[in-house]
């Protein structure tokens, strides 16, 4: 029966993100009164209270087996912009016997061990399967029963969460005394609707009216005097010319660049008190009619053309906090945070009531993307999160999951050509619409 199936919307709170699942969360219900079913129950994960790691999904077990463990059969997850056709998933669901543990998903799985798995499965990666968000995914409620009663006495082991559908898959697989993910070939994908498909996703750059302008977008690249001479020319031969205002932030003055000195030493790891500098030099020294600010490192390849249309969905007026969302010891109260490779996005009001805060680094090299996580968990400021950014190379990252994406950032120059990987991934080419449809790349293998 439809009524149970409890869906479980992956929202956020930004209005963006927020707007998009309500739609989806109608087009849901619609679906089953069109249908004249008993409506199900559909939840969205930024409307559950008392949870700052809800996102992670592993600590609401608990409250799912409390509240659906006696009569549901399934927990079905789903990203805002996944569609479903309810008819079919219940079609689906229903070929599988709901009193056993199931964890149902569109399967993906890494070429080689990468370091955003902590190379796990290094000897053969390709073994270990893990769901497709997009594609939406279903835990049965006994495996919920489970894990929910796993996690009571067995609390999460690791302090980070970083990329979670591999680390959820691994929880669950405890060792190979759990269940493995089974293929669902009805959860897709496509951006267009395949008639065996339960699911599709059609999420590949959003895109809400005119792209910002490109002096709206203030670029700051945090580099130092040893990578002068090896990363910036890099970025000057890629996406520097996409950017209107860039500023190169170092320890040492370089008029060929050129590069401000901060007067903040280098430091090997960490760069807090570097990037605090540089949100004090945005508010006092740029326009304060330049809404948006970019913070990069010097071996992140970015498209700024992209974002800009990205950044056309969020309202700049509200304190936004952009990028890949990672998280810091959320099973005890931590935070999430954007982590600083694959670019932090600012809204000035966000920078504004940050620094008008007492957060500040506690030291000069602390990590700057995690104190920042930090301050703004503190203010109630939510972070967004956006998978558009990568934090990795393209070959950390399994094809079929990029395959739906219009990336807007990698990150890294270890053994890859990086200007190679700008112009295969992230270069604006003639073919890109304005419309965020999906255009044809010509990605060769990298």
């Amino acid at each position: 029966e439809l009524k149970e199936i409890v869906f479980i919307i992956q929202s956020q709170s930004n209005s963006f993100h927020s707007k998009r699942a309500e739609d989806l969360k109608r087009d849901i219900l619609k679906q089953a009164a069109d249908l004249g079913k008993e409506l199900p129950t559909i939840l969205l994960i930024h409307q559950m209270n008392g949870h700052e790691g809800a996102w992670t999904i592993l600590p609401l077990m608990r409250d799912f087996s409390i509240a659906y463990g006696r009569n549901s059969s399934w927990i079905f997850f789903c990203e805002e912009d996944t569609r479903i056709q309810v008819v079919k998933l219940q079609e689906t669901l229903g070929r599988f016997d709901g009193s056993k543990e199931w964890f149902l998903g569109k399967a993906l799985y890494d070429e080689e061990s990468t370091i955003i798995h902590h190379y796990a499965f290094a000897e053969n990666p390709t073994v270990f399967k893990f769901p497709d968000f997009a594609a939406g995914w279903a835990l049965s409620i006994p495996l919920v029963n489970k894990l929910a009663k796993k996690l009571k006495s067995e609390p999460l082991k690791s302090d980070f969460t970083i990329d979670l559908k591999h680390e959820i898959a691994l929880y669950i697989w405890q060792k190979g005394e759990g269940p493995h993910l089974t293929p669902v070939p009805e959860f897709c994908t496509d951006d267009v609707k395949v008639d065996h498909c339960a699911t599709t996703f059609s999420n590949f750059l959003p895109l809400c009216g005119e792209p910002v302008k490109k002096e709206d977008v203030f670029v700051a690249v945090k580099t130092c005097q040893k990578f002068h001479g090896d990363r910036i020319p890099v970025v000057k031969q890629t996406w520097e010319r996409e950017a209107a205002l860039i500023e190169y932030y170092s320890d040492y003055a370089d008029i060929s660049i050129p590069t401000i000195d901060l007067g903040v030493p280098n430091t090997d790891r960490g760069h807090c008190g570097k990037t605090f500098a540089i949100l004090e030099r945005f508010l006092n020294h740029s326009s304060s009619r330049t809404p948006w600010l970019v913070i990069v490192d010097d071996d992140t390849l970015i498209s700024i053309f992209r974002l800009r249309k990205l950044l056309s969905c969020y309202d700049p007026n509200e304190p936004v906090f952009l990028g890949e969302r990672y998280g810091y010891g959320l099973g005890t109260g931590g935070y999430s945070y954007i982590t600083g490779g694959g670019g932090m996005v600012f809204s000035r009001i966000a920078v504004q009531k940050l620094l008008a805060s007492k957060c500040r680094c506690y030291s000069m090299d602390a990590p700057d993307d995690m104190v920042l996580g930090m301050c703004f968990s503190g203010l109630g400021i939510p972070i967004t999160h956006s998978p558009l950014f990568h934090q990795a190379r393209p070959m950390d990252y399994p094809k079929d999951y990029l395959s739906h994406q219009i990336p807007v950032s990698f990150h890294k120059h270890w053994n890859i050509d990086p200007v190679k990987v700008y112009f295969t991934w992230l270069a604006p080419n003639t073919g890109e619409s304005l419309d965020g449809k999906k255009v044809g790349y010509n990605r060769e293998d990298l």
